[in-house]
């Protein structure tokens, strides 16, 4: 793989003598272009050259070790060399890593569906925990959160809660969210104190822009209706809020959260948009890979992925066996622990798998 490096960082400095050229520079789409094609690269590059730079200094010492004539030296460049090997063999991982197939889905912002399942009231409650889990992540992360449209319990808790994240790497973070999450603990609803399980679910989509998905006209319904909720009086006063029905595949979508019609219809089509774009993601993964459910990462709704067990203040990861403590400091917002051990066994194995090496 060191030609496909090389050429990646023959095409790194490319790009920067291109951003001096002034027929470039003077050109505001194509700077934009290359500017983030450049971020794209920047990492594996640094990475690369870094690489390069440990392997000389490794030839270098080991050849130190093996012509000096005094003992003690010798014996030091060994130590330096035993070092360099370890740094060689770690940047050598990460290359590999990084030169893996990329989900271009990664950077773009998410649309996140919460509903509650089993579990009635409870459900319900712990699907805002879960909302509130998500945001706190979100405002750790330098994120921005959009309510979209909500569906509220009298105990404040949500039936239904969709929002907008907004934020590099948003997506390739957050999509190891979907699936159905399960809950152990005494609900505030119950007297006698027994514990109870419930559930809500969780879906992570990608936004998608426009040329992504072909929508048809004819293919929709909407409606117009008053919104609700926190919006207060003023927007009670003009119907705002937009339900949008994709009749070919019953997909409904609605958003209020937005001052005006026009601005809760274009949001409304964006997760529409997201939605059927997944779908039709999963329909080619099944007719792919039908054989073969990856470990993590598959997004699947109807896999239980994990548990909080409030009485032994634990939460388990069924997709990788992970196990951790400290629900309350989880369930607010710290969730990078978690994810990153996601992040690298979903890489472990697409390695297995790809024949990327050194």
């Amino acid at each position: 793989m060191l030609d496909k490096l090389e050429a990646i960082e023959k095409r790194y400095e490319e790009l920067h003598n291109l951003m001096a050229d002034p027929s470039v520079s003077s050109n505001v789409t194509r700077l934009r272009e290359i500017t983030r094609e450049i971020s794209g690269l920047e990492e594996t590059v640094a990475k690369y050259r870094e690489y390069k730079t440990t392997h000389e200094a490794l030839e270098k010492t080991r050849a130190l070790a093996r012509e000096e004539s005094d003992e003690e030296l010798r014996a030091m460049a060994r130590d330096e060399a035993a070092k360099l090997e370890a740094d060689e063999a770690r940047l050598r991982e990460e290359l590999r890593v990084r030169l893996l197939p990329k989900d271009p889905r990664d950077d773009k912002d998410v649309f996140v569906e919460i509903r509650a399942g089993t579990g009635g009231e409870e459900a319900a409650l712990f699907a805002a925990d879960l909302y509130r889990m998500y945001t706190r992540y979100a405002e750790d992360k330098g994120w921005q959160v959009e309510l979209v449209d909500e569906n509220r319990t009298g105990l404040k808790g949500f039936k239904e809660v969709v929002f907008e994240i907004k934020g590099k790497g948003a997506f390739s973070r957050m999509k190891y969210e979907s699936g159905v999450h399960r809950v152990q603990r005494v609900p505030q609803t119950e007297a006698q104190g027994r514990i109870h399980t419930s559930t809500a679910t969780v879906a992570v989509l990608a936004e998608v822009d426009d040329v992504e998905v072909d929508i048809k006209p004819d293919d929709l319904k909407i409606d117009i209706f008053h919104a609700s909720g926190h919006g207060g009086q003023n927007v009670q006063k003009v119907a705002t809020a937009v339900r949008i029905t994709h009749l070919p595949t019953g997909i409904v979508v609605a958003c209020q959260d937005q001052r005006s019609q026009l601005q809760n219809k274009i949001r409304a089509m964006g997760i529409l948009r997201a939605r059927l774009y997944e779908m039709e993601l999963e329909k080619q993964q099944r007719e792919i890979t039908e054989s073969r459910r990856a470990q993590v990462g598959s997004g699947e709704r109807s896999e239980k992925i994990r548990t909080y067990n409030f009485p032994q203040d634990r939460l388990t990861d069924h997709r990788i066996g992970l196990t951790v403590h400290n629900l309350p400091r989880i369930l607010d917002g710290d969730l990078d622990p978690i994810i990153e051990a996601l992040i690298l066994a979903d890489q472990t194995e697409k390695l297995k798998s790809a024949s990327v090496s050194l």
